[in-house]
Formats: C-alpha cells, sequence, structure tokens
C-alpha cells in the first residue's frame, strides 16, 4: 500500500498516466480480464480506485476480484435476522431472497444499499402485512408500506412493496414467470421458480439471488457468476426478446458495461441497435424512466463511455429525441460531435482537476455533451423560441426544468467567456470585446473587472463550470489547461470569485431620493446597472464615494440634455 501512496503522488494524476503493473496475492478467485481503454476517475475521493485507473493503459490487464461468499454488514444482519424472525412467528415457508445489484456488488466488494427481496409464494404487500403485523406483537410500531402499481404498457410488469426497517428501505416483490400471447406484447405475470425468475432478468449478473434463508449465493442461470468473474455484459435469455420485454434494459445494459467496464456480448450489441428495438425504446418506456437510466450514466464513474456506447449503437437520437422544427438543422452524423465535446470536456476536467461538487461535475458534463447545439433553437406549438437543450431535458429526458435552465445559462456564459478571454491572456483592452455592454466611463485596467464580474455573476457558483466549457471549445488543445488556469488566477486576483454575492450600496428607493426622481421604472433601472458596474470597477468604495460619483454623472447628463446633446 505504501508503494501505491508513492506511486499516486509520482503521478499526479495526469491523464493518459500509464505504468505496467503487476498484482500479487491470492484471492479467493481472481479473473483477469483485458480493458480497451483507460478508466476515468471518478470520485475523486477514492485514492486507490484513481490510482489503478491512472496506471491503466491500452491492453493493460487487471484482475477482476469476486468474492465466494457474501458477509452482510451488521445493518444487513440486523434486516435479515427481522426477516427470519417473522418467517418463524407466523411459521411461513416463504424462502427470501435478496435480488440484482445488491448481490452483484457485495460479491465484487463493493458496498450497495439497495436491497430488493424477492418472495417465492406471496406478494409483496402481504408480507410487508405480516412483518407490521410481527412488530406490533412484540410491541414494536408497525412501518408505513408503499406500494409501487405494475404498468405493463411501460413494461413495469409487477407490483411492488416498500417498507422501511431500521431505517433502511427495503422493496418486496413476488417472483415472477411470464407467458406471451401470440398477438399481444404484455406477459399474462404469474407466480414463479427462482430459476423461471433469473432468465426473465436484464442481464446475468444481475440474475444472482442471496438466499436469507440459507445465506448462500445462488447462480440459477449457471452463468451469472461466471459472466462477473470474467467481466462479461449478457442477456440470460436471447437479448433481442430480453430488450423488447423491457427495452429499458438496452441502456442499462450499456450503463453496467460502462460502470464496470464489462465487455458486452456481440450478439447483445446487435440486437440493441436492432430497428425493432429502437422503435421499443422510442414507444413503449417512458421518457422519465430512460431519463433516469440517463443521469445514472452522467453521475457515474464513466459517462463518456456510456455515451460513445450509445452513439456506436445507434442510439443517440432514439434517446435524445429532437423536434421537427430545428433551427439550424441537425444532421443524424451530429451525434459523434456531441460525443467528440463530452470527451474532451472530460478529458479537461481530469487534466486540470478541478474540485466540482457532485452536482456541478453533473451539470458540466450534460453542458459539454450538448455543446454543439448551444446555437441551435426550437420553435414549440405557441411560435416561441426555445434552445433545443430545453426540449431535450423537458421532453427527450424529463429531468428537472432547473437542468435545462443550467446548461442553457452555462452556454450562454461560454459565449460571453470565449469573447472575454483573448483580452485576459494578452492584456489588452477589454472595451473592445464584441459583447454589446454599455460600460461607465472608468480607466482601461478596471474595464476588465467590470465585464468579468458582469459575466460571472451571472454564472454564479458556476462559472468555473463554464470557464471550464469555454477552454474546450477551439484553440490549441495541449493549451486548454494553461488557458483555463491563466483565467482562473485573473479572476481569483481580481476578487471576483463570489462576485454574485455583492449587494448594491444603493437601493432603488435611494437612487429617486439622491437623484430627485419623481418616478421609478427604467430610468432606476438604468442607475442600477451604472452603480453596479462602479461597484465593480471600485470594490473598496464606500457609500458616500457611490452617492457622490451618481450624482457628479447625473449632473453631467442633464448638462448635455439642456445643450441638446
Amino acid at each position: 500500500m505504501a508503494k501505491i501512496s508513492e506511486k499516486i503522488t509520482q503521478l499526479r494524476w495526469f491523464y493518459g498516466s500509464s505504468l505496467t503493473t503487476t498484482f500479487t496475492g491470492k484471492p479467493l478467485h481472481k479473473t483477469t480480464i483485458k480493458f480497451k481503454t483507460p478508466l476515468l476517475p471518478f470520485p475523486r475521493t477514492q485514492v486507490l480506485y484513481r490510482c489503478c485507473r491512472s496506471m491503466m493503459k491500452t491492453d493493460t490487464t487487471l484482475p477482476i476480484i469476486v468474492k465466494e461468499t457474501i458477509d452482510p454488514t451488521d445493518k444487513e444482519k440486523q434486516i435479515f435476522d427481522r426477516l427470519r424472525q417473522v418467517l418463524a412467528h407466523f411459521n411461513l415457508d416463504t424462502q427470501l431472497r435478496v435480488a440484482g445489484g445488491w448481490v452483484r456488488d457485495k460479491l465484487l466488494g463493493k458496498d450497495c444499499y439497495d436491497i430488493d427481496i424477492a418472495l417465492d409464494n406471496m406478494l409483496g404487500k402481504e408480507f410487508c402485512e405480516k412483518v407490521n403485523e410481527y412488530l406490533v406483537s412484540t410491541g414494536e410500531e408497525s412501518q408505513g408500506i408503499g406500494v409501487i402499481q405494475s404498468n405493463p404498457d411501460q413494461s413495469k410488469h409487477l407490483e411492488t412493496a416498500r417498507m422501511r426497517l431500521f431505517d433502511v428501505w427495503i422493496d418486496f416483490v413476488n417472483l415472477r414467470s411470464e407467458d406471451y400471447t401470440e398477438n399481444s406484447r404484455i406477459p399474462t405475470m404469474q407466480f414463479g421458480s427462482p430459476e423461471q425468475d433469473a432468465y426473465r432478468r436484464d442481464l446475468t449478473i444481475n440474475s444472482l439471488f442471496y438466499n436469507i434463508n440459507t445465506c448462500s449465493v445462488e447462480d440459477f442461470t449457471k452463468r451469472g457468476l461466471n459472466d462477473l468473474k470474467s467481466g462479461k455484459i449478457v442477456t440470460p435469455l436471447p437479448p433481442k426478446e430480453t430488450f423488447l420485454d423491457d427495452p429499458l434494459r438496452v441502456l442499462r445494459a450499456i450503463r453496467f458495461s460502462a460502470r464496470f467496464e464489462f465487455e458486452m456480448d456481440e450478439e447483445l450489441k446487435v440486437a440493441a441497435s436492432d430497428n425493432d428495438v429502437k422503435s421499443a425504446i422510442g414507444g413503449k418506456i417512458s421518457r422519465e424512466r430512460i431519463g433516469h437510466e440517463i443521469d445514472l450514466m452522467i453521475s457515474g464513474n464513466q459517462p463518456d463511455k456510456a455515451i460513445t456506447y450509445i452513439s456506436e449503437l445507434g442510439l443517440f437520437w432514439v434517446v435524445f429525441t429532437l423536434p421537427e422544427n430545428c433551427k439550424p438543422l441537425i444532421s443524424q452524423e451530429d451525434d459523434r460531435i456531441c460525443v467528440e465535446y463530452m470527451n474532451l470536456g472530460m478529458r479537461q476536467f481530469l487534466e486540470v482537476g478541478c474540485s466540482f461538487t457532485n452536482e456541478q461535475r453533473r451539470i458540466y458534463l450534460y453542458a459539454s455533451l450538448f455543446l454543439p447545439l448551444r446555437k441551435t433553437v426550437y420553435i414549440d406549438n405557441k411560435k416561441k423560441t426555445f434552445p433545443i437543450v430545453n426540449f431535450i431535458f423537458k421532453n427527450s429526458l424529463k429531468l428537472k426544468l432547473s437542468d435545462a435552465d443550467d446548461v442553457t445559462r452555462l452556454h450562454n456564459g461560454v459565449e460571453k467567456l470565449l469573447c472575454l478571454i483573448p483580452f485576459v491572456l494578452s492584456n489588452e483592452d477589454m472595451s473592445k470585446t464584441d459583447l454589446e455592454i454599455d460600460l461607465i466611463e472608468v480607466p482601461v485596467k478596471l474595464k476588465s473587472r467590470i465585464l468579468l464580474g458582469l459575466v460571472l455573476r451571472e454564472m454564479k457558483d458556476l462559472w468555473r463550470v463554464a470557464l471550464m466549457l469555454s477552454s474546450i471549445v477551439g484553440g490549441q488543445v495541449e493549451k486548454r489547461k494553461e488557458v483555463f488556469m491563466e483565467v482562473e488566477r485573473e479572476i481569483l486576483k481580481l476578487g471576483l470569485e463570489k462576485v454574485w454575492e455583492v449587494k448594491p450600496l444603493v437601493n432603488g428607493k435611494d437612487i429617486m431620493k439622491h437623484l430627485e426622481l419623481e418616478k421609478g421604472g427604467p430610468v432606476v433601472s438604468e442607475w442600477q446597472r451604472k452603480l453596479l458596474q462602479w461597484q465593480l470597477a471600485y470594490p473598496s468604495g464606500s457609500l458616500e464615494e457611490c452617492v457622490d460619483w451618481m450624482k457628479r454623472e447625473m449632473e453631467k447628463k442633464r448638462a448635455r440634455t439642456s445643450r441638446g446633446e
């Protein structure tokens, strides 16, 4: 471990660093697979994880270590003990199994807080009611039960019940089998065996069970463990059949492939690109579910790889749907440009090492992905014009409206910063910029503080995100990091890093009083704009100095008016 820490210091996490590594020791099970490209380090706090990733290069091999058994945490043991107590109290012959991602992650040695329990002979709601009966019998408080109804039209085939145990939300659902009639895509649901349930799941690595009754791992497809050990993304049943059952599984396969650096099966990739599957993605599943999957990718450890897969499989515009009336028109090939910008954005993020919050990183990646579309608009049904990213967030992904606002604000900020950056780098007079801003009369050296301050006030705490985006647009690739760091230094030197928190020295009411104005409106707004510029130019200026300047400017204006100028 000491040698790894020393190597961390030496590497300094430059993108593209590589080192031939040798792993020693004998874990319970170790399988070595090949990674095609370097993984991207995230989150930043996982130092060992970042070290391994930073040292990787093409064709370097790393082991996948899969545990033979699962060791639940103390909290999980409490939960499982309580569930076994319920079984014993009511003399139930129900088999309780934790399904899916929890089992996979535990076997990989990762934490997981998403516990889904499958029941072999009763509905989830029925079992939750039994849990509450038991709690009442022991003098404990019963828990609320939430029920998520099935919705076959949106490929949500099972009713799911939720309740809290020991402050952890647990989902309960019955094992299922399904039969399709010849003319229906909606299956007939009935209780199924663990094997039937395992085969109807999205991927073999997600088809594993942990039997709470026997404390053992179960692999009913007979390949889930092997695929996990060999790093393969495979469907239990033929992939096209699996994807048409629930087309969201295509996006899940992509997400897990990127997240774990696992290889997608060739037959799976062919099925994912199939036109019938594409139509099903667009028509069978809700946009909210699509948006949720994309958001998990963007917030994950390898967002650029996931979006690249989406593009390579011909799914980009299936996911990020567009309205018909775009201006300028977007070609089907533009997805590759979007992906390239995201790759550049991720590379710049890693090279600079900027300490974005998780939410800032998320918005930054969306903004970099859609940078090529920042000047594209569409006309809605009311003949109003909006940026195309509004449509993508609102209609294609059904994400928060604030996401669209933030990305649009960043794109606008990029355009303004691109006008200012050359002047920052050259120390030239910034008033010669193409920005249409009417500046007050101040010495030339103060104009840069005014212009940068005005732009940063619009960006608020996203100004570094906007600057990072600006540094990847145009210019020489090898100087992008330099550009970001030099402009950031200038902003810090000018004391503008929290400029949006600057409060006006004079409010609208006092402006009217000092200037002897009879009414407010546009005149007061104009003076508020000018006073903000004065404060940006003279950050140490006092209220008295500000009022004196305002009065002198008003006298000059009245004098010009009397002369007919």
